[in-house]
């Protein structure tokens, strides 16, 4: 296990990665924010890890962006601004294009872009201590960026009230909502995460990855797109058995 502001643990073929700020509830400063792009792309690229998880250290997932960097964000420094905001949007944007699956668990604080870390990833667990919102507008501030994933997980009109009264949802209704996967007890909730990912992890990595690709492009196409798009995919998987089965 790496030290540090992300920690780093290989169990056999699944990589935990721990948002490690626990004093500051995990708020996603610049530093936080590289780490976890850096290490959802090297997980990708490390043929022994087959699925992740990611969760955060201590008493919350992730309050959300460190507010104590906004001070340098102004429009007199449009490049730190832009940077910043293209930073963010990339890591938002990298889950659907892993080619491995991720499994979130979530305890506590999910706000603002901890919410969207946590909806972003492709299953989620979480236990009856959750609080999953987006306060951002209470602030006067936007859910910009979180605003395209959550918008595509329910509909409009829950996903409406969720930015615009930014009141946090706790477990239950976050399963209700389809949000959720699983609520296990707080004890448990690594494990059944884990859990999760082993067991994608025994997934031949060639159909896992043409599965995590297709499912998050039949979401945006419409339907005679999507059909043959699966078309497609129904073809090649016939070579599979010769490709890469583990």
């Amino acid at each position: 296990m790496s030290e540090g502001i992300l920690l780093i643990e290989d169990r056999g073929p699944v990589r935990i990665l721990t948002m490690n700020r626990p004093d500051k509830l995990n708020a996603l400063n610049t530093r936080l924010t590289q780490a976890l792009l850096d290490a959802l792309l090297a997980a990708d690229r490390a043929s022994e890890i087959r699925a992740v998880v990611l969760t955060g250290a201590g008493r919350a997932f992730c309050a959300g962006a460190d507010l104590s960097e906004f001070g340098g964000l102004t429009p007199d420094e449009p490049e730190a601004v832009l940077a910043r905001a293209e930073l963010t949007t990339r890591l938002q944007a990298q889950f659907p294009r892993l080619g491995k699956p991720v499994v979130s668990a979530v305890r506590g604080h999910a706000l603002g872009g901890g919410a969207g870390l946590a909806l972003a990833c492709d299953l989620v667990v979480v236990a009856p201590s959750l609080k999953l919102g987006y306060p951002e507008m209470v602030h006067g501030i936007v859910p910009a960026i979180v605003l395209t994933g959550l918008v595509r997980q329910i509909g409009p009109k829950t996903a409406f009230e969720l930015v615009a009264l930014g009141r946090p949802i706790g477990a239950e209704r976050a399963l209700a909502l389809g949000l959720a996967n699983r609520v296990v007890d707080e004890g448990a909730l690594l494990d059944e995460a884990v859990s999760l990912a082993e067991s994608m992890a025994t997934v031949a990595p060639i159909a896992m990855r043409t599965t995590k690709e297709l499912f998050y492009r039949v979401m945006e196409l419409p339907f005679d797109q999507a059909i043959t798009a699966g078309r497609d995919a129904n073809v090649m998987m016939r070579g599979f058995k010769k490709r890469s089965l583990p």
